[in-house]
């Protein structure tokens, strides 16, 4: 049954059918016809992972990052990032992983990330002289902090799937968040320094700074506040999701006073599409689990790993390429489900943490969002800047060398985010 299932969802694939429907026939299919269940059953094993509290944290802050994002926020981020690091060398491309960082904070998502800030930053950059392949493999590149930054829509479903408590995997996820962050930061300084890009000329006064920085705060302020209420068991990850939306209401309409009811219902529409999308990935990797887990695999390929591979260094290292692999291929979401079970079962058999699991699945994954063929961030990036998908490429050599030095440093340090 399980051969027949991987058999039929790679097919699908290969017939460019979307990842979520490929998982649902192909699994479906398995199960009602060469499988034990009959096809109502099948169809309940689809619906019931939907029926969860925790996941309705996912629609409420996707809501509330597209209720801050939409308006004039996106703007300040933008000039109090320019501000600060737009006169060294390479800085609007630091401008955008600034931005990444914060706006990562706020919505939780890389494909809206670099969409929301690639229409913004890789325009300006192409008029200020910056190499339009450049700008699209910086947004492709950095949007991909989103998927750590607290609220991480990739650790929230790594927590479904692992039994992982959601606080413990958000406050782990920002050292390695910041520090791809500052990795990419000084790439962006480095090739700016060596290939001439032109600096911005802003002349800002010390209070200009602390004007934009106030205006900006409310945004700032949005992870720590997620952080802080999750740390001090004030409120469950659900709660905090619609903490996160009552405030992005209150600072729309009462702090920048943009709010209409246009961006209300345009923030409304993106959530329940992008809802949507991740739930359908969750129903149908349900019963994909469900015949894996049935037919012994993820203790099947524990023990292997465990018997032939023996020492964790080795068993992470192949962890890891898997994942690479894997990520090349399927979006970030789908590959956490699929893998998740299996990965666990060998995280338990060796003794590795799953909240470091679940940091080394989200750093490993994200590395696929913009790497070929199926980059999303990347080919995102690539239509906004008008550019050549292999001419983007090029540009992400010193990227690719960041993502995998801080992934890693979360493989083998534990340090870094067991604290």
């Amino acid at each position: 049954m399980t051969a027949q299932m991987l058999i039929g969802f790679v097919l699908f694939l290969l017939m460019a059918m979307p990842v979520g429907y490929s998982l649902v026939i192909s699994g479906w299919a398995a199960l009602s016809v060469f499988g034990p269940m009959p096809s109502s059953m099948a169809v309940m094993k689809i619906f019931q992972p939907t029926q969860s509290f925790p996941l309705l944290a996912i629609p409420f802050f996707i809501l509330s990052g597209g209720l801050m994002m939409s308006g004039k926020l996106g703007q300040k981020l933008v000039g109090l990032a320019s501000m600060l690091v737009g006169k060294y060398h390479g800085g609007l491309g630091q401008v955008t992983v600034v931005g990444s960082t914060v706006f990562g904070g706020v919505s939780g998502s890389s494909v809206a990330e670099a969409s929301a800030l690639g229409s913004m930053l890789i325009p300006w950059q192409k008029r200020e002289g910056y190499p339009g392949a450049f700008g699209a493999a910086v947004t492709s590149a950095s949007s991909v902090i989103a998927g750590l930054m607290p609220p991480s829509i990739p650790l929230i479903l790594f927590a479904t799937v692992s039994n992982t408590s959601i606080a413990s995997l958000f406050i782990a996820a920002v050292i390695p968040a910041l520090m791809l962050a500052g990795g990419m930061m000084l790439a962006c300084n480095l090739i700016g320094r060596r290939r001439g890009f032109p600096r911005l000329t802003l002349k800002c006064t010390g209070a200009e700074i602390r004007n934009t920085l106030f205006t900006a705060l409310p945004a700032l302020l949005m992870p720590v506040f997620i952080v802080v209420l999750l740390r001090a068991g004030i409120a469950t990850p659900t709660e905090v999701s619609v903490i996160a939306v009552a405030y992005a209401l209150v600072v729309s309409s009462v702090i920048y006073r943009d709010l209409t009811a246009e961006r209300v219902m345009s923030a409304l529409t993106n959530t329940v599409i992008t809802t949507g999308i991740v739930m359908l990935i969750i129903a149908a990797a349900n019963i994909i689990a469900y015949i894996l887990t049935s037919g012994g695999v993820p203790q099947a390929v524990a023990q292997w790993a465990v018997e032939y591979l023996k020492h964790p260094i080795l068993i992470i290292l192949a962890i890891n390429l898997l994942m690479l692999f894997i990520g090349m291929f399927l979006d970030l979401p789908a590959a956490i489900l699929l893998l998740g079970p299996t990965l666990v079962s060998i995280a338990n058999a060796i003794g590795l943490d799953l909240v470091q699991l679940g940091i080394i699945m989200c750093v490993n994954l994200s590395i696929g969002l913009f790497t070929p063929p199926i980059g999303t961030t990347l080919f995102v990036s690539s239509a906004i800047a008008r550019e050549r998908i292999g001419a983007v490429v090029k540009e992400l050599g010193p990227f690719y060398l960041v993502a995998i030095v801080v992934l890693l440093l979360v493989s083998y340090v534990p340090a870094l985010i067991i604290y």
